[in-house]
């Protein structure tokens, strides 16, 4: 039969041999369909009027709504042109980062779904989110590639309410929303990393009753729907390492070594008085004479600005940004730091870890250990020749080259299906495939 959209559908199998002989039944596992029918979207693209500038703060969104029934389910469809972080009722929706992924925007754009149930309650709700560059807007490749895809960053969301008594509701994006750049984020960029002033820090912004003075009305835009559910592994912060030495280099330049080149990024955390600004700068390597050594880097800044707001000890972590490092150069930090301030959080996508391999030589296990987190720090989303740079592009050469490799490390089935969709969707008319995938070297 034909499936219905928003539908969750349980099976179970059972076998019987050449004997007729029959097993018992599995265990009940289900799936639930995303949106079928291209119809089914109700939602309406939303922008913030004069968001098209390089580096622009970012956009904030935000709606309230009153539920006036007890909510048996609730999902949500959500995706952005650029990097979102949704929220509802003050929490973040789901564990994953980096959303919406990286595919060839163009002709596939993929959106999440999210089991909300538990996150809404009778009366006042607010769902907000804020909207990061990400591969869409920010700087991409070399030179002064930016907007490949375009420069208006915008957001996507429907949210289907379904009442104990069975009636239905929508929550949906459109021009009742309302949008703020006034926050703390003032600059982010896959390569340049982030500034973040937290004494612009909006308080209160995802929760209900919250003051929109000074918020300004959206502005709705058409796109072709090009929408898909999620085909990838989602990108999550899958483990956290603490750093092994902090030390001084013969300049004098204070230096945290996480003891491993990992990609990611630092949590920071700080005290010290409103105004004081805090600077990290991440690199893989130390030079010959001790020194930070960021000349691989190329023009990517992979640097990190931090203005306190002398609230007491200030946690902070970057959402829409990634550094391949083992080093950072911290500058300005008040007091002492220690370990206790520093955290590095390992992001890629979530693969099940398959194979492993141990041998007798502690060389060749170091080999391993360090292919395992060569794919580690290349699997985010797209398998990229570099996590570092000014690049991280999706080379189909070193796919390739890997391939075999990351299928006996890692469950690597859904990352490649989603990826190779996009080999398929750029490829060229005589059937050539690029260089990249996405293919961000030829405008589309």
């Amino acid at each position: 039969g034909k499936l219905n959209s928003a539908q969750r559908y349980y099976w179970q199998v059972k076998v019987w041999d050449n004997k007729g002989r029959a097993s018992k039944w599995s265990e009940t596992a289900y799936f639930e369909t995303g949106l079928l029918d291209k119809t089914e979207w109700k939602a309406k693209w939303i922008e913030m009027e004069g968001d098209t500038l390089r580096y622009s703060p970012s956009p904030h969104f935000r709606k309230e709504f009153q539920l006036g029934k007890t909510v048996a389910s609730a999902r949500v469809y959500v995706t952005s042109h650029g990097y979102y972080e949704l929220h509802i009722n003050g929490k973040k929706v789901g564990d994953q980062v980096l959303t919406p992924g990286w595919t060839s925007y163009g002709k596939r754009l993929q959106y999440q779904v999210y089991d909300v149930t538990p996150m809404l309650v009778k009366g006042a709700n607010a769902v907000a989110a804020v909207l990061g560059d990400g591969w869409y807007r920010g700087t991409l490749a070399w030179g002064n590639n930016w907007a490949i895809y375009g420069k208006s960053l915008g957001l996507l969301m429907q949210l289907k309410i379904i009442y104990t008594d069975g009636t239905e509701t929508l929550v949906v994006t459109d021009n009742t929303w309302k949008a703020s750049n006034n926050g703390a984020i003032r600059m982010n960029d896959i390569y340049n990393g982030e500034t973040y002033d937290a004494t612009k820090k909006l308080t209160g912004w995802n929760l209900p009753g919250y003051s929109e003075n000074g918020w300004k009305n959206v502005k709705t835009a058409e796109y072709p729907n090009n929408l898909i559910a999620s085909e990838g592994s989602p990108i999550r912060k899958i483990q956290e390492i603490k750093p092994v030495k902090i030390f001084r280099t013969p300049k004098g330049k204070l230096i945290v070594d996480m003891g491993q080149n990992m990609v990611g990024w630092l949590r920071l955390k700080v005290t010290g008085t409103k105004g004081t600004v805090v600077t990290l700068r991440h690199a893989e390597v130390m030079d010959k004479f001790g020194e930070f050594y960021t000349t691989n880097l190329r023009a990517a800044k992979c640097q990190i600005t931090y203005t306190l707001a002398g609230t007491g000890e200030e946690t902070y972590e970057p959402r829409f940004t990634f550094m391949g490092f083992r080093f950072v150069e911290v500058t300005g930090f008040p007091g002492e730091l220690t370990a206790d301030n520093i955290t590095g959080v390992v992001v890629h996508s979530d693969m099940a870890v398959t194979g492993s391999y141990e041998s007798s030589s502690a060389l060749l296990n170091q080999l391993q250990h360090n292919i395992q987190w060569g794919q580690k720090g290349n699997f985010v989303d797209v398998p990229t020749d570099c996590p570092q740079r000014d690049e991280r592009l999706g080379w189909t050469g070193d796919a390739q080259a890997f391939c075999r490799t990351a299928a006996y490390n890692m469950d690597v089935s859904s990352f490649f299906t989603k990826w190779l969709k996009d080999v398929s969707a750029d490829q060229k008319q005589g059937g050539e495939v690029p260089d990249v995938i996405p293919d961000v070297l030829n405008k589309q």
